[in-house]
């Protein structure tokens, strides 16, 4: 008997695989419901992404509630694919994106109005400060998701549903990640952004935080004096503003906004001092119910760095079928 859904998601796949080859994949199943990630991350060729058995239970899981997102894995390092995540966005972007030598090689639509773009920047991997100036410059420009632009941040799977409950369709049902355009190869000034992102990175990297480039505010360099709240506050909120958070999430939740703004702050050379003092003074009715506020702060900040260095995930499991 034919079964038209899986060929369709195969077609996707197969599609969206085939614009951004790479040796192995990463996937990871996370039920939308639970925010638990499946159990079991695995490393996949292509070849095995495709498999009847595999994309098969990919479908089933993605049916159970799961959302099915793939990275191109290159170790502690990014593969040179950037992510841009478009919240609000149509397939208009494209022409821009081309017309700026952007051009990503796979665009998606994961719902509605939600883009999601790769842009292949390098055929070899790429130090994680590089990919991420690179992310955060591409979603400057293009009005992207700042929360999505750590440098092995995961990207949908096209051919599976999002199961996002805010995605719903007036029928009920979960919209389907669709590939809207692929086109094999590195961007056309993908040279040009790799340079600017190196000039960035290792500039910062040997100037005193004194003389230090301020990338995104003014605020971000400011060293903490002790006692005064004001500033932590000052520098919070404008991070708030600048990762669209509140509007992002009407309901946030504060332990996850203080790790995202622990991240940028670090990602731009901000003492981990200074940074400890932005989430004390800043954070809102912090301590909050935090039994042990340091060592919530201490965790927090521990979460943050791992990140940045690569340490978000277990490591993976050879390749398998």
């Amino acid at each position: 008997m034919l079964d038209r859904g899986f060929f369709l998601t195969l077609q996707a796949l197969r599609r969206q695989l085939a614009a951004m080859p790479y040796d192995l994949y990463l996937i990871r199943l996370i039920h939308h419901a639970t925010r638990r990630a499946f159990p079991g991350e695995r490393l996949w060729t292509a070849d095995q992404l495709t498999k009847e058995a595999v994309v098969r239970f990919l479908r089933i899981r993605n049916r159970e509630g799961c959302d099915v997102y793939i990275q191109p894995y290159a170790e502690n390092h990014n593969a040179g694919y950037v992510l841009l995540d478009l919240d609000h966005g149509d397939a208009s972007v494209l022409e821009e994106m081309r017309a700026r030598g952007h051009e990503p090689c796979v665009l998606l639509q994961t719902s509605p109005g939600h883009l999601q773009a790769w842009i292949r920047v390098s055929v070899t991997p790429l130090e994680p400060p590089i990919a991420g100036a690179i992310a955060r410059w591409l979603a400057h420009t293009y009005k992207g998701d700042l929360a999505s632009t750590d440098w092995r941040h995961l990207g949908r799977l096209a051919g599976f549903t999002n199961q996002k409950s805010s995605r719903r369709q007036g029928n009920g049902y979960a919209p389907w990640v669709r590939v809207l355009h692929t086109q094999l190869g590195s961007a056309s000034q993908a040279i040009s952004l790799m340079q600017a992102a190196q000039r960035q990175v290792h500039g910062a990297n040997t100037q005193t935080a004194a003389a230090r480039p301020l990338l995104h505010s003014q605020l971000a360099d400011l060293p903490i004096p002790p006692g005064d709240s004001s500033l932590p506050r000052a520098i919070y909120h404008t991070w708030l503003r600048r990762l669209h958070i509140p509007q992002r999430f009407p309901q946030t939740d504060w332990s996850i906004a203080d790790k995202w703004i622990a991240k940028e702050l670090l990602q731009r050379g901000v003492s981990v001092a200074d940074v400890t003092a932005v989430l004390r003074g800043g954070s809102p009715d912090f301590p909050r119910r935090h039994a042990d506020p340091e060592d919530y702060l201490h965790r927090t900040l521990t979460r943050a760095l791992r990140e940045l260095r690569g340490e978000v995930f277990p490591a993976p499991r050879a390749p398998c079928v």
